[in-house]
């Protein structure tokens, strides 16, 4: 239980807020649960489909990096631009701080790049806009993120079958698919022997899936990885000329040919229902026939803080 005001900057890495009154609302639900919000983000100050020009985002977060009330540096929502900041962006800065970075789908690439240059863990969670601040929030995604702050460890429970039974441990790591391909052969891919690795993407076609999939494995990427475990992938449209190839003949060729188990039905991506994650945490996982269970450990919490009971 949260026993201490929490301090939350709002910063905007990558898009702006499509529904500017979603903000307000953010910002009021976090008040409401006893937290100081500190919001970086002026939407009068939005560079054609971003938050702000590339040096107004930088500006934002090493804002929310140096301001001594804040613990939690949540991001606007995703879209594009975090790439473009990744040369600029003070990661050690972030790590010294302590301060823990809170974003999914574009927010990967600052997850990729904190863990590669220092070796930090970050969350991949809620964002402002789209959580925080949705006209019917989804009381299972910010309950999740909250219990998994609290910590010191965190458990996700998801019902699947179809999947092989194996039972992995490793370091935890992961996002948004398209992101983490796009960081490959960059300093901010970070090299993670023995982990389990979790992806999601949005509006990408199964030959799309696919593709990126196989060049993390020519890549040497997956081989190197206990597990691979698949979230939401909605969002495409299949074409005539598919011709039977779908996400399910996609996965069942990825499971002929990869070198690593993949593991079907988290709830993770862009859908409202969503689980927290702790990049770079512990995990254990273990599948059976009718689901699977992710148990997370050794990741810094609130409770470390001294902001939970």
């Amino acid at each position: 239980m949260i026993t201490q005001q929490i301090g939350i900057a709002i910063v905007a890495p990558a898009g702006q807020a499509l529904d500017p009154c979603a903000v307000d609302r953010g910002i009021a639900r976090l008040e409401q649960q006893g937290c100081l919000v500190h919001n970086y983000y002026d939407h009068a100050g939005i560079h054609e489909r971003f938050g702000g020009t590339d040096q107004g985002r930088l500006d934002q977060l090493a804002a929310a990096i140096a301001d001594p009330e804040v613990q939690i540096i949540m991001a606007l929502r995703g879209g594009y631009g975090t790439t473009r900041l990744l040369p600029h962006i003070d990661f050690e800065a972030i790590a010294a701080s302590g301060k823990l970075v809170v974003g999914f789908s574009d927010v990967t690439a600052i997850h990729m790049g904190l863990m590669a240059r220092t070796g930090a863990l970050s969350y991949a969670g809620p964002m402002i806009a789209g959580d925080f601040g949705a006209r019917e929030p989804v009381q299972f995604t910010l309950d999740d993120f909250w219990q998994c702050l609290e910590g010191p460890t965190h458990t996700i429970s998801e019902c699947a079958t179809g999947n092989p039974c194996i039972e992995e441990a490793g370091t935890v790591w992961g996002g948004n698919l398209a992101m983490i391909v796009s960081l490959l052969g960059t300093p901010y891919f970070p090299r993670i022997d023995g982990g389990i690795l979790y992806l999601e993407d949005i509006g990408e076609h199964p030959y799309r899936v696919e593709r990126m999939l196989l060049q993390l494995h020519q890549a040497g990427v997956l081989e190197r990885q206990r597990a691979v475990v698949l979230g939401d992938f909605s969002g495409y449209k299949l074409a005539p000329n598919d011709n039977g190839y779908d996400f399910d003949t996609m996965l069942a060729h990825l499971r002929a040919t990869l070198p690593v188990p993949l593991i079907q039905g988290l709830s993770f991506g862009h859908i409202p229902r969503r689980v927290t994650i702790p990049f770079g945490a512990q995990g254990r996982l273990v599948s059976r026939d009718d689901g699977f269970t992710l148990s997370l450990s050794d990741y810094p919490t609130l409770r470390q803080a001294g902001h939970c009971g």
